[in-house]
């Protein structure tokens, strides 16, 4: 399942193909932001997904200022609105204001397109590809590598990379969107090529950003550790991460300790 590498970098990585950034802008019809000639262009090209996630297209247009670099978003307020968070604050701040405009400074611009190419077409690149020769589901442009090597993305929070997808999941909670979170958790689960890294930095995301009551995407990141353990045991960065300790690790304890149970319990006597 692991490559065998020769420096720590490859002993660390869930593959020989190391999860970054793509040079390539193909299928990101949201990466820029979108001008109101686009959004009104993007109304009118919806997909049946988005009719699910956005019952009407419409409404005013409002403006969102996302980031440290306070780049420029442009939405329908009635597709918005799909979100509980959103939705509050159009009703109590716009009703009353000309001004429509929401700013958001400790968003991610690159997460932030994410979401809104989800409200509009009921998913968000990579999307979902469903094989019907295997009878499975892959993400879109996984054979080229691209849909891969968008995995990761930068995130200011951390100063480093962290997994796309973990950090769409803490927004979708933020924003109360369920399908969302549902998505991201499934699309994550088809990852490969992470480095462990940045697997237990998106870890320490995941817990800093969801609810105790949310442990989806918890268990997710202890049973990925459990699974790959013999691969996070060379790692000196799962060294350094266990000694600093959190919450993170009494829960990988707890699960480890389960485990090690569940297979005595079915070994014979």
């Amino acid at each position: 399942m692991f490559s065998s590498g020769r420096n720590r970098t490859q002993a660390e990585s869930f593959s020989k193909h190391r999860a970054g950034k793509s040079t390539s802008k193909k299928n990101r019809s949201f990466r820029d932001s979108m001008s109101t000639k686009k959004v009104e262009k993007m109304a009118q090209q919806a997909s049946p997904a988005s009719a699910q996630t956005s019952p009407t297209v419409g409404g005013a247009i409002i403006t969102l200022c996302i980031g440290r670099e306070q780049r420029l978003f442009a939405a329908h307020e009635d597709v918005l609105c799909h979100s509980p968070f959103f939705q509050s604050l159009c009703r109590d701040q716009f009703f009353q204001s000309t001004s429509k405009r929401i700013d958001l400074p400790d968003e991610e611009p690159e997460i932030f397109s994410s979401l809104l190419e989800y409200l509009y077409k009921g998913d968000y690149y990579p999307r979902l590809e469903f094989d019907k020769r295997r009878n499975s589901w892959n993400l879109e442009d996984a054979a080229n590598g691209r849909g891969t090597a968008e995995s990761t993305v930068y995130h200011a929070s951390v100063n480093g990379p962290i997994l796309k997808d973990t950090v769409i999941y803490c927004a979708a909670e933020k924003y109360g969107l369920e399908e969302l979170k549902r998505l991201a958790l499934r699309k994550q689960g088809l990852q490969s090529g992470i480095q462990c890294s940045t697997i237990l930095t998106s870890a320490r995301y995941a817990y800093a950003n969801t609810p105790e009551n949310d442990a989806k995407l918890r268990s997710h990141y202890l049973a990925l550790i459990i699974r790959s353990r013999s691969t996070f045991k060379r790692s000196g960065t799962m060294q350094n991460e266990m000694e600093n300790g959190g919450k993170l690790f009494f829960d990988l304890f707890v699960a480890m300790v389960n485990h090690m149970d569940d297979l005595a319990a079915k070994s014979p006597k």
